[in-house]
This record gives structure tokens, C-alpha cells and sequence, in this order.
């Protein structure tokens, strides 16, 4: 066996269209049932109540696991993992596309969540050892970040065409084929090494660092119907804080630890982690509310709703790939990751502005545009530079960090914004409703008064992440011709 670094190999541009489409897959998929969610509550015969779950189980799972689906990939090699977390995703989805009744499709999203968690890990860590060289990294990376940014938005303009021409069932079925190419793609193109035999698995790690993740995250989901003050949300949140404190105090005396302390200890990586989340707090809050706000106050379709998504696409596709992916190599990665969050910060003070009757064109658009820029200027650095110089054992658990980062993130982010627009809607329909007569335009006006009023704060959050960004990554640009930090040359397998 040839032992020669990977990023020479000349087919490693056709592994990186594997591991995108694996990555957009995952994405794309924690939004493309939203708009499909009407069409299956009502064809399932799912409660208001229950509705939720078709969220909550895949986002649980997904945000959940992790940190293990990191180290196993990092355990029996990440081409393996890779693999078999393609084969599950699609037979998941299967499964939830062919559900026959509400328990059915909760299960099934459920496993996609667990396979998820196998599948976006290994997929970074891949990426991470696959491309050494700054210039090919920073392409690569803006391409991942690009797809990171962009998946959400893709998934409203993919879920309302499935939805409209065909049925919500396609929005799971989709998967498979997407599944099939990328797992023949991987067989060919992708290379590994060999996992590490005689490692063990962090088993108290495991449960108390993923149940921790599990009852936060739940706790945050909960949130949203049941309010801050229910005790089960509180004990969640509580007990899900407690369980990661003792998952930190193990984790500095375990033998084999699930998360190596020094992996959050590095200042660049701590800051790009909390840069990600509160990012992506922002961004999901922008999703939530806008999805809202075009279909139900301005009237828009499914698919229209979507397509009113596709600027900000392009624009974080831009931002990623022509701007962040050039300037990598010449400039700090803050240089980037602060005014992206700045122009993000600068598109949600622009939506603050909308009405019950404003226009897209002049009013929605250049937020979305500016929003779109902003993000995909901060996504990829924010990749590259979280696992730049891991070691490649820990290159798996690494890369799952960055997506806790995200999926905690959104979790936050849906629960906590949600709850400022809805308390925000109240208090001013309270204080409006004066002529019965009205009540209908109050109540309209109320609604986007509160969302309002949430996007000022993820606009709030937008520029801590910047603060954030700009006082802890201190990391130089990579020097030109010298390869990113790897402590060892990859096996062509």
C-alpha cells in the first residue's frame, strides 16, 4: 500500500461532490419537512400537540449524538462510518416516507437523526484530512461552508416543490437516491485510514455528555409550547447542565476521554465553536419567522416562499466560495468572521423594518441578500479553522463539536426567539385590540410586531458573535505552499 498524502490524489475533487452531497443531505434535511409538515399532520391524522415531533425527534437525535457519531467515526475510520451513516439515512427516510401513521414517522426521523449523527461528522473529518493545502483548503472548505450555510434555505425551496407537485412523502423519499450516489461515489473515491483497534469507547462519557446534549436540547424544543416556567422544561435545562458539567469533570480523568479537553481548551477552536452557535441562533430564528411571514402575512405559496429564499442562497454561495475561499489564504480568519456577522447583524436591522404589507422586492430582498453575504463569509472560515491541526484521531470528534455547535444552536435559537415574538405579539395585541372591528388587522399587525422585535435581538446576538470572532480567534492566515497542521500523511486505502 502506497502511503501518499491524500490531497495529491487527483480524484479528490470528485470526493469532495460526495461528501457535499452527503453534508447537504443532512442540511437541507432539518427544514425540507417543515413546509411538507401541514400536508402530513393532515394525512396522518397528527394532533397540533404531537405535530411537533416530526422536528424535535430528528433535531434530539441529531443534536444528541454527535459527539459519539464523532468518535466512532474516529474509532473504525471515517470512510466506514461515512458509509454506513449513508445506508441508514437512506433506509430511514424510506421509512418515514412509506409511514402509515404519525408513530411510524416520528420513529423514522428518530433513526435519521441517529444516522445524522454518524454521517456529518465523518463527512468534515474527511474533508478535514482530504485537503492540506491552504489554497485547495480554503476552495473546499468555501464550498462546504457555502452548503453549510445554504442547506436550511435549500430544504424551503425543496420541501415546497415536492409538496406542491408531488407529496409530502417525497420530501423523505428524496433521500434515497441522493444516499445511493454518494455511497457508490465514496466507494470509489474516497480514501482513509485505518481506525484505531485497540482504542476503547468513553462509555460513562458517552451517556453523560450525550444525555446531557439530549436534555438541552429537548429542553429548548419544549420551550416552545409549554413556556420557560413548566418544570419539566426547567428540569431539562437543568439537569442537562449538570450532566455536562460532570461530562467535563470525566473527560480530564477518563483514560480514552469522548471529547479531549485541550480539542476546547485551543482558543481559536473554543471561539469558532461559540462563534458558530450564536450564529446560527440568528439564523434559525431568521428562518423560522420569515417562513411565517411570507406565507402567512404576505400569502405566499409553498413554493413561492421558497423561491423567496434562493437569493440569500446564492448570496451565501457567493460569500462562501468567491469572497472567504479567496481571501482565506491572505487574510485572518476574523478578518472575515467579523464583518460577516456585521452584514448579517446589518440585514436582520433591515427586517426589523417590515409590515403587515411591505414589499419584497424593496423591503425583504436586500435583507436577505446582505444576510446571505454575511453568512457565507463566516461559515467557512469558521469550518476551516475549528479543525485546522487536529490530530487525526481526533479529527472525527472535532468536526461532530462544530455540529454541536450548530444543532444546539438552532435549538436555541427556535425556542428562545420564538418565545420574544409570541410574548412581543401579545403584549401588543393587549394593548391594540381597542375595536373589536379591527381585531383581524391587530392581530396581523401584531404577529410581525413580534417578530420584529425577536429578529432585533438575533440581530443583538449576530454582533456578540462578531465580538466573539474578533477577540478570541486570533489565528494567522496559513502560509502559502505550507500545509495545513497534520500531524500524519493519510493512507491511500
Amino acid at each position: 500500500m502506497n502511503v501518499t498524502r491524500t490531497g495529491e490524489d487527483p480524484r479528490r475533487w470528485w470526493g469532495l461532490v460526495v461528501i457535499a452531497l452527503a453534508q447537504l443531505m443532512v442540511v437541507l434535511d432539518a427544514t425540507i419537512v417543515n413546509i411538507a409538515l401541514p400536508s402530513a399532520q393532515q394525512d396522518l391524522g397528527m394532533s397540533d400537540a404531537n405535530r411537533q415531533w416530526v422536528i424535535t425527534a430528528y433535531t434530539l437525535a441529531f443534536g444528541g449524538l454527535l459527539l459519539l457519531g464523532g468518535r466512532i467515526a474516529d474509532l473504525v475510520g471515517r470512510k466506514r462510518t461515512f458509509m454506513i451513516g449513508l445506508v441508514g439515512f437512506a433506509a430511514a427516510s424510506a421509512l418515514g416516507g412509506a409511514a402509515t401513521g404519525s408513530g411510524m414517522l416520528f420513529a423514522a426521523r428518530a433513526l435519521q437523526g441517529v444516522f445524522a449523527a454518524v454521517l456529518a461528522p465523518s463527512a468534515l473529518s474527511l474533508l478535514t484530512t482530504t485537503f492540506t493545502d491552504p489554497k485547495e483548503r480554503g476552495k473546499a472548505f468555501g464550498i462546504y461552508g457555502a452548503l453549510a450555510g445554504s442547506g436550511s434555505a435549500i430544504g424551503f425551496i425543496v420541501g415546497g416543490l415536492l409538496t406542491e407537485y408531488l407529496n409530502w412523502r417525497w420530501c423523505l423519499y428524496v433521500n434515497v437516491p441522493i444516499a445511493v450516489i454518494a455511497f457508490f461515489g465514496a466507494l470509489v473515491l474516497l480514501h482513509d485510514r485505518p481506525g484505531h483497534a485497540g482504542a476503547r469507547l468513553d462509555v460513562p462519557g458517552v451517556l453523560l455528555g450525550c444525555g446531557g446534549l439530549v436534555a438541552i436540547v429537548y429542553g429548548f424544543s419544549e420551550a416552545q409550547p409549554r413556556g420557560w416556567s413548566d418544570p419539566l422544561v426547567m428540569t431539562l435545562l437543568f439537569g442537562g447542565v449538570v450532566l455536562l458539567a460532570i461530562f467535563v469533570w470525566w473527560q480530564s480523568r477518563a483514560p480514552m476521554p469522548l471529547l479531549p479537553l485541550h480539542i476546547v481548551k485551543d482558543r481559536n477552536r473554543a471561539g469558532c465553536f461559540l462563534t458558530m452557535g450564536l450564529a446560527v441562533i440568528g439564523m434559525f430564528g431568521l428562518f423560522l419567522f420569515m417562513t411565517y411571514y411570507l406565507q402567512v402575512v404576505l400569502a405566499y405559496s409553498p413554493v413561492r416562499t421558497g423561491l423567496a429564499f434562493l437569493p440569500m442562497t446564492a448570496a451565501i454561495i457567493v460569500g462562501s466560495t468567491q469572497i472567504s475561499a479567496r481571501l482565506m489564504n491572505r487574510v485572518a480568519p476574523r478578518m472575515l468572521m467579523v464583518p460577516g456577522m456585521i452584514l448579517a447583524a446589518s440585514g436582520m436591522v433591515i427586517l426589523t423594518q417590515m409590515t403587515v404589507d411591505s414589499s419584497y422586492t424593496t423591503e425583504i430582498l436586500p435583507a436577505l441578500l446582505l444576510m446571505g453575504l454575511g453568512m457565507g463569509l463566516t461559515f467557512m472560515p469558521v469550518f476551516s479553522t475549528a479543525t485546522a491541526g487536529v490530530a487525526p484521531q481526533d479529527s472525527g470528534v472535532t468536526s461532530a463539536t462544530v455540529n454541536t455547535s450548530q444543532q444546539v444552536g438552532g435549538s436555541i435559537g427556535t425556542a428562545l426567539l420564538n418565545t420574544i415574538a409570541t410574548t412581543s405579539s401579545t403584549a401588543y395585541i393587549t394593548a391594540h385590540l381597542t375595536n373589536p372591528a379591527q381585531k383581524a388587522l391587530v392581530v396581523k399587525e401584531g404577529v410581525v410586531h413580534g417578530y420584529t422585535v425577536a429578529i432585533w435581538w438575533a440581530a443583538g446576538i449576530m454582533l456578540l458573535a462578531g465580538l466573539i470572532a474578533g477577540l478570541m480567534v486570533t489565528a494567522k492566515p496559513p502560509k502559502q505552499g505550507a500545509p495545513a497542521p497534520a500531524p500524519v500523511p493519510e493512507s491511500v486505502a
